[in-house]
């Protein structure tokens, strides 16, 4: 489980939990510093980069947000990206900080990025195709990774939602097993069809594709475990 904020159970159970923190892009450099010590004293092992903090008419490829995600990857310490506006209004953006920077790894979530979370089934069919598109356009660079996780707010279908079934052979088909995870958007699944059930989906709908047993091992845990490096042992 990725943790986004502050909690003693990093120290005390650091092979169960991994931290995320949030980056500071304050125009005064202070979140510089702030990353550092997040990562270097507190145990965090992931940032996430909300361009909607950004500075009014700047963006996250200022020489904050340059500095900032050269210094992840100096650490480390993978980037996300919080595009819950659509990725196609970041996308130049994580294009130009991917290319400048391949050492700093980064990792999407595909409910945030593919999609406009709860405008899902009013966004047009075009629409949705081309921000899927830029997406898999990533799998370019090398450093992407993409998580697999909100399935009953992406489905048109309830559980198990093997309606997504297409859209997950997209995502291996272009990044490689290896640079795709489960996310299992706890808690909110608890309400919608549970934590097992979230799991247990993610294999039927890999039976649909169909995916190897390999391939869906790297989905459900060896994947994360190479991502951060072996924090967590993969069960």
């Amino acid at each position: 489980m990725i943790l986004s904020s502050p909690s003693i159970v990093l120290k005390k159970h650091p092979s169960k939990f991994v931290g995320c923190c949030l980056a500071n892009p304050a125009e005064d450099g202070s979140g510089i510093q702030q990353l550092e010590h997040l990562i270097l004293t507190d145990g965090y092992r992931a940032v996430r980069f909300n361009p909607y903090l950004w500075p009014s008419g700047q963006q996250m490829t200022n020489d904050i947000g340059k500095v900032m995600f050269s210094k992840a990857g100096e650490l480390g310490v993978p980037v996300g990206f919080m595009c819950m506006k659509g990725l196609n209004l970041h996308i130049s953006e994580i294009e130009k900080l991917c290319t400048e920077f391949p050492k700093t790894v980064v990792s999407f979530s595909f409910l945030q990025t593919s999609y406009v979370s709860s405008l899902f089934l009013l966004t047009s069919r075009m629409t949705k195709n081309l921000v899927l598109s830029q997406l898999l356009e990533l799998s370019r660079f090398p450093q992407v990774y993409v998580k697999f996780s909100a399935l009953f707010r992406v489905s048109r279908n309830p559980f198990p939602y093997e309606d997504l079934s297409p859209l997950l052979a997209q995502l291996v088909s272009s990044f490689g097993a290896n640079h795709v995870m489960w996310g299992s958007d706890f808690p909110f699944v608890v309400k919608e069809c549970g934590y097992k059930e979230a799991k247990e989906a993610v294999s039927l709908i890999a039976n649909q594709v169909p995916l190897s047993s390999s391939d869906l091992e790297w989905i459900m845990g060896k994947t994360g475990v190479q991502l951060f490096h072996g924090q967590w042992v993969a069960s």
